[in-house]
This record gives structure tokens, sequence and C-alpha cells, in this order.
């Protein structure tokens, strides 16, 4: 595994040295992943990111066809600014990722401490702000990207529950909360059809560790995704040939 994770990291590291010294946004880094045999360096990097407190878990959905280079570097364009107005949200932390194409996407994790109180899935009054103004400067402007919505706890057990019970619980209300943003965001304008999931997934990934405070308020979050459509991917694909 050592042996994988160091090849995964080379070959990585070589491809972004060779460019812009090093230094790329994700119009760039689009662009080299969506080259040949980009798909399966974002794969591979993101198999190995999941063993890493499930940072890397699978993002998005495949959509069986091949990136090319200009297409790849157009998506990231796209990802840049859908990013850049993500940043201007308040509560909100936001990275990029890839997802299971290769392809750049979005990652917008807001704290579960801000959304909602303790063992509450009903959203707060400082969610409901950041979340409509997501809505509108985020995701409206970019109905051609998918939103996956995952929902976590701690691992915190629940009083007068066995340990299985607790992990359930958790489970549940991960999800009820993670619904509550869906629900939320399509009172705000966002099209059903834009969300390709839901899920809870109670205490699993976690980010931080969890035998401390500190760590168990991160691990409560809720994660939203932006990733590329097969008709984003198809749309970027008609541009790059017509060019």
């Amino acid at each position: 595994m050592k042996g994988l994770k160091f090849y995964a990291f080379a070959l990585s590291a070589g491809m972004l040295l060779s460019s812009c010294g090093g230094s790329m946004n994700n119009t760039g880094k689009g662009s080299l992943i969506g080259a040949g045999g980009g798909a399966a360096l974002g794969t591979l990097i993101g198999t190995l990111a999941a063993g890493n407190k499930g940072k890397g878990a699978a993002i998005g959905a495949a959509v069986g066809v091949a990136v090319g280079t200009t297409a790849g570097a157009l998506i990231g364009k796209r990802m840049d600014k859908a990013k850049a107005a993500a940043q201007q949200v308040e509560n909100a932390q936001v990275e990029t990722v890839t997802d299971v194409n290769g392809l750049q996407a979005v990652k917008v994790t807001f704290d579960s401490g801000i959304l909602f109180n303790t063992s509450s899935s009903a959203l707060s009054s400082n969610a409901t702000a950041s979340l409509a103004k997501f809505a509108s400067t985020v995701l409206n402007p970019n109905k051609d990207m998918n939103v996956d919505i995952k929902g976590y706890t701690d691992n915190t057990g629940w009083k007068n529950s066995t340990a299985a019970e607790s992990v359930q619980k958790n489970i549940n209300l991960s999800l009820e909360r993670a619904n509550s943003v869906a629900n939320y965001l399509k009172q705000c304008g966002v099209a059903a059809t834009q969300i390709a999931s839901v899920e809870g997934l109670g205490e699993a990934n976690p980010v931080a560790d969890n035998s401390t405070e500190a760590g168990r308020e991160q691990n409560r979050r809720v994660e939203v995704y932006l990733t590329a459509s097969q008709a984003m991917i198809e749309a970027a694909q008609a541009e790059a040939g017509a060019n």
C-alpha cells in the first residue's frame, strides 16, 4: 500500500510541477485531469484518500464518458467560479476536491453547530440565512452542476441505548439533518432534479478526533458537493470541439 501511495504522489506531483511552477487554479488542474489517464489518476487519489479519515470518500456519479483536456479545463473554470461564490457565504468552509470522474468539484462544509441545535434537525436562523445565500449565489446560477448532500454526526452515544442503537440513531439524525438542508435549498429555488443524492452517514468518515470536544464539533457537519453533471460534461465537450 505504501508503494501505491508513493506512486500516486509521484505521478500527481510530477504533473503539477510540470506546469505553472506548481501553482494552479482549478482551470489548470482541470486541464491535467481531463487529459488521457487523468480520470484514472483522480480515482486512484480518491481511493487512497478514502483511507484518510474518510476525506476522500467517493464523490458524484460516474458518467462513463472520457473527458478531453480542453473540456476538463472548461469544467475547472466553472468550478473556480462556483468555489469563489461559495467562499462568500457565511459559515461555509470551501475546498476543491476531485470527483469519481477525475474532474474538479467543490466541497462546501457547514458546521452542524451552526446549522442545528443539539439532537435537533430543525435549521437555525443562522443556517437559513447562509443556505439562502448559498442557493441564490452558487446553486441556482449553476443548475447544470449536480448537488450531493451528506450528513454526519460525532460518535457520542445516546442515553439508554446500546452501542448498536446509538450508531443507528446517529445515522437517522444525520439523514434528517441532510434532508433539512436539501428541503430548505429546494424552498430557495434549487430544483429537486439538481440534488443528485441525500445521505445520512452518522458517525462514519470522521475528519477529526472524536476523543476531544473540538474534534467532535468538526465531525458534526453537513457536506454539500458540487460536481459536473453529464449535461455539463457534454456541453463542455461540445464547446471544446467547436474551438
